[in-house]
């Protein structure tokens, strides 16, 4: 028994050692952590359980056969998040570059299977150079089986990826499926065709970090949700992430108890809507005084700013948030704006999250790159978000709620549950100078003096209609409230909603427009 003992410690070490100390310490000086590193800063310390580490490759050729490490470059396992059991795989870029195998692939598959059975949210520490190319068409398939895993547990557990060094080819097409992505500046690189084959193609040279560095996904692509510094701030992210969320479809998300009182009121939100309505403010402000001790975890910080995501807490419930930004582009609906928000409030609704919705919205952006791009079909789709959404459903218009947006942005008439306006609440087919433009051309045309006419029927635009009441009487808003009771008001709420209980019609699912 004893050397069978020593044997089992001897390939054990084996698999501890990666790639080898010489690797190991280039993957240092390159400012990277290693693969067993990442994980024990994500999990809670020595919760750890590894599972098929002296799993190999299985290539004979290239002179492959000789060189075998057990794990064959992917760590694989579960332990605890908070005490909350979560899947994990760490690619090691020490062994093979991370590159994935027939072998490396089963480790990951074996991982989401259990994942999803088991009901827990899986976290895949990316750091590839992409297939292996001695294994050929046997890699490729690996990371097809790894695809359809994703596709299947998508909805189901939740899946987060860190890109933590290369992610390239069809490598990118895992993270993509998956709910949210993590890169860091200067370690993070995701392309489909990297620079070589780009300068080759289009006879453009760029860099790196020009191509599929984390500043570029993080505020041009949008395919990175959150960018950080260095990887122990995105591991500690990710932790942070999961506090919000349940661990598969069928739980509700965690309750955090707080001290701060459900009855709060905060006389500044009655200073921070500014008297002139095209002035600009920050709607940032407005969600911190309303929620859970100000915390609110902002998803996709740096992309479509124009729309604010992400999660917070209100009296100890986790919600997701999704609230037009005044202070860029007045809060618009574009493009950007309108995948970005439809995306969070289909995950919300998968994983039970009620939707808190801030609105003040002057409508879709106007224009003919908008419109040649899409933005009936990519504005449809946070429409559709909103519509097959069951969870709980509240809104509060603090100022425009315009022409078609204040339908989309979660109104009463497409499920809303509990829509309120502050008085500063404006709701209308548009604002008072385009309506006036519309409805009065011809006598503004005629009038002696067209400015002051155009200024006296804007002024009683205005006063009829630049106020909550009228969709008040209409039973479209269930109140207009001091803007210093939305705290107590959407925490109320929230209560009330907790047993809501709302299906869509039997179907496989919808078709959203894509």
């Amino acid at each position: 028994m004893r050397e069978k003992l020593a044997e089992l410690e001897a390939r054990s070490l084996a698999a501890e050692a990666g790639g080898g100390p010489e690797r190991l310490a280039r993957q240092h000086e390159r400012g990277k952590l290693s693969a067993r590193e990442r994980v024990d800063i994500l999990l809670d310390k020595g919760s750890f359980v590894e599972m098929d580490r002296f799993v190999e490759h299985r290539c004979r050729d290239f002179g492959l056969d000789e060189q075998r490490v057990p794990g064959d470059g992917v760590i694989t396992g579960y332990g605890r998040i908070d005490g909350r059991l979560a899947y994990v795989f760490s690619q090691d870029f020490t062994v093979f570059g991370g590159s994935l195998s027939e072998a490396h692939a089963e480790k990951i598959v074996k991982l989401l299977d259990l994942a999803t059975r088991n009901g827990a949210p899986v976290i895949g520490l990316n750091d590839s150079g992409g297939a292996r190319i001695q294994e050929g068409v046997a890699s490729l398939g690996g990371y097809a089986d790894i695809f359809l895993r994703n596709t299947r547990a998508s909805g189901v557990i939740p899946q987060i990826s860190a890109i933590l060094g290369p992610c390239a080819g069809g490598a990118v097409y895992s993270p993509a499926i998956t709910d949210f992505v993590f890169m860091v500046e200067g370690v993070s690189h995701m392309f489909v065709t990297g620079p070589n084959v780009v300068k080759t193609v289009t006879h453009e040279d760029v860099t790196f970090e020009e191509l599929g560095g984390a500043a570029v996904h993080a505020s041009r692509s949008g395919v990175a949700h959150f960018r950080s510094a260095t990887e122990l701030e995105a591991l500690e992210r990710i932790r942070g992430l999961l506090s919000y969320l349940p661990a598969n479809n069928q739980e509700l998300p965690p309750y955090c108890p707080t001290d701060d009182p459900s009855d709060r009121a905060d006389d500044e939100l009655l200073d921070i809507i500014p008297d002139e309505a095209k002035q600009p403010y920050d709607m940032h402000e407005v969600i911190k005084r309303v929620v859970d001790d100000g915390a609110f975890l902002e998803v996709h910080r740096d992309f479509a700013p124009n729309i604010l995501v992400g999660f917070s807490r209100l009296g100890g419930h986790a919600v997701g948030i999704v609230a037009n930004q005044p202070a860029v582009l007045a809060g618009v609906l574009d493009i950007d704006a309108s995948v970005k928000a439809g995306r969070f409030v289909r995950f919300c609704d998968a994983f039970n999250v009620p939707l808190v919705t801030f609105e003040d919205v002057p409508g879709f952006l106007p224009g003919l790159t908008q419109e040649h791009g899409g933005i009936i079909r990519h504005g449809a789709k946070l429409l559709f978000a909103y519509c097959e959404a069951t969870v709980p459903k509240l809104t509060v218009i603090t100022r425009k709620a315009y022409g078609g947006a204040y339908d989309v942005m979660s109104s009463k008439h497409i499920g809303g549950d509990l829509n309120l306006a502050w008085p500063t609440g404006e709701i209308a087919v548009m604002g008072a100078k385009g309506a006036v433009e519309v409805l009065y051309r011809r006598e503004i045309a005629d009038a002696e003096d067209p400015a002051a006419m155009t200024a006296e029927l804007e002024a009683d635009f205005r006063e009829k209609f630049a106020n909550p009441y009228l969709a008040a009487a209409r039973g479209f808003l269930d109140d207009v409230i001091d803007p210093r009771d939305t705290r107590r008001r959407l925490i109320s709420g929230l209560e009330s909603l907790a047993n809501k209980r709302d299906r869509m019609p039997p179907k496989k699912h919808g078709n959203i427009p894509l």
